[in-house]
């Protein structure tokens, strides 16, 4: 029997890591549900205003996205973002392939906070194809507090001299734009839809608020893989010990 005992000890091992694993799918899948029904309540709440520098230093994003946040100020129309998106399953009659539009708001507070206004088709791009939807003056902005996002490790590079980006970061476009990043908000905000936009470009209200959660069926498999294990290791236990006895 001296000779099942590493061969034990590693399925033992084995066993632990997978059982584990699925315990923290079980505990990722409690995270997700409480996201999605947080989210669910939310959406339609009464917006807040916006959170401002004094909140910024202690402002918890992840707790505080998809919040409805209302505020105040000046688009600055002539410094626009482009950030590529690509949408299958639009709100909106328009979709496919073209560009959010993160347009800087000047609010009246004195700070900037790039707010993605809507979704634009690539051949309407340029401003002067939808001049008609560039608000000008006093503009109140309603939307959804949105935590800023990297690009994917497999997305081509932001293109900041072309205007092109994968990002969603407001720190990238303040430094694109060569702005004090300490007047810039560290999140970005979702408008909600403007029906009464001249035009109707850009597209509001094309926030993807959609979760994936397949937790439970990760769990079942790693718990499904531990079973198949221990019962592999107590075959092979019982085996080796009858042809030694």
């Amino acid at each position: 029997m001296r000779g099942l005992l590493w061969p034990t000890i590693a399925a033992a091992a084995g066993i632990a890591v997978l059982v584990s694993l699925g315990v923290w799918q079980l505990h990722r899948l409690a995270w997700k549900e409480a996201l999605i029904a947080r989210v669910a309540s939310g959406v339609d709440a009464a917006p807040v205003p916006a959170p401002g520098p004094d909140a910024w230093r202690t402002l918890d994003l992840d707790a505080a996205e998809y919040r409805p946040v209302v505020v105040s100020g000046s688009f600055l129309n002539d410094e626009e973002i482009f950030a590529n998106v690509t949408l299958t399953e639009p709100h909106g009659p328009l979709g496919g392939y073209g560009f959010f539009v993160m347009t800087p708001l000047d609010t009246d507070g004195g700070w900037i906070v790039y707010v993605n206004r809507g979704f634009v088709p690539r051949d309407r791009k340029a401003p002067a194809t939808r001049a008609d939807g560039m608000v000008g003056g006093e503009a109140t902005v309603v939307g959804l507090l949105r935590v800023p996002r990297d690009r994917a490790w497999f997305m081509p590079g932001d293109d900041a001299a072309g205007n092109e980006w994968f990002s969603r970061d407001p720190r990238l476009y303040a430094a694109a734009q060569a702005r004090d990043p300490a007047t810039v908000a560290p999140y970005y905000i979702d408008a909600r839809l403007d029906a009464a936009l001249p035009g109707g470009l850009p597209q509001g209200g094309e926030t993807i608020v959609s979760f994936p959660n397949n937790h439970l069926g990760y769990a079942i498999t790693w718990f499904g893989l531990a079973l198949v294990l221990a019962g592999v290791t107590g075959a092979f236990v019982w085996t080796r010990g009858r042809g030694e006895g």
